[in-house]
């Protein structure tokens, strides 16, 4: 299995949606643009985002376990993918990567 790298590529606020819909949340996101975190194997890394995991897990497991070229072609470097979380007010969008590391049984 190998190690993927996640990059926090860009995030977006839709704050005209926070104030009509959403109650107010402290702490509701604290991903920054450029942050990397890197997954052990299919393992979700310390401090990520849960509901931000349930979005990404898959393509990890998949990049993981040697899996590439999703969806025939779609991005230029078919061991990677671009994933965003499902937060319909502030999504983030992640770069996934395949390390050429192994990942670290635990």
């Amino acid at each position: 299995m190998k190690k993927v790298r996640i990059t926090v590529k860009k995030i977006a606020r839709y704050d005209d949606l926070i104030a009509e819909y959403e109650n107010p949340l402290e702490h509701a996101c604290d991903m920054k643009s450029g942050q990397v975190f890197i997954c052990n194997g299919w393992k979700k890394p310390e401090g990520f985002c849960d509901s931000a995991w349930d979005s990404v897990s898959p393509f990890v497991m998949t990049l993981a376990h040697g899996g590439e070229n999703f969806y025939d072609g779609w991005m230029k470097n078919p061991k990677s993918a671009m994933i965003s979380c499902n937060d319909g007010f502030r999504p983030v969008s992640f770069l996934l990567e395949t390390l050429e590391e192994e990942a670290v049984p635990e």
